[in-house]
């Protein structure tokens, strides 16, 4: 029987180490690993990779002739998003707000969705967005 667990994302970041150290500093996850354009990091069960999005040469090519293909193109970096379970999401948001990391549309307060969530979301500095959320009690 097949049976799947946890999804790990991978986000892209035109600088891997600066990235590090928002989701270190201001998000709170710890650094697991880190090594030349990608890094680890685990804040309690929740964990992201983060994978530099760098290569400026996709603004060189002629693109009928050479299309974009790296994978890395800077262009990825801020397209990316993801979502994290949370126990006290009230909690936590309070937390990021006096970090000052909040998304424009999560200031005022976690917000009650209409599919079951409690929930608010931040950027990273690239602009992905990250969600945390919390199941509402039935």
């Amino acid at each position: 029987m097949v049976s799947l667990s946890q999804t790990i994302p991978a986000m892209p970041m035109r600088d891997v180490s600066a990235g590090v150290g928002f989701y270190r500093d201001r998000l709170g996850f710890d650094v697991v690993h880190q090594d030349q354009g990608f890094a680890v990091l685990r804040r309690d069960e929740a964990v992201v990779h983060l994978w530099e999005a760098s290569d400026e040469s996709w603004n060189e090519r002629d693109m009928l002739e050479t299309p974009v293909r790296s994978g890395a193109e800077s262009f990825i970096a801020g397209t990316a998003s993801f979502r994290v379970l949370v126990d006290g999401v009230d909690e936590l948001f309070e937390e990021l707000r006096q970090r000052d990391v909040l998304h424009p549309v999560s200031r005022d307060g976690a917000d009650d969705t209409d599919f079951g969530t409690r929930e608010f979301a931040t950027l990273d500095l690239d602009g992905n967005l990250v969600t945390f959320f919390q199941w509402r009690s039935a």
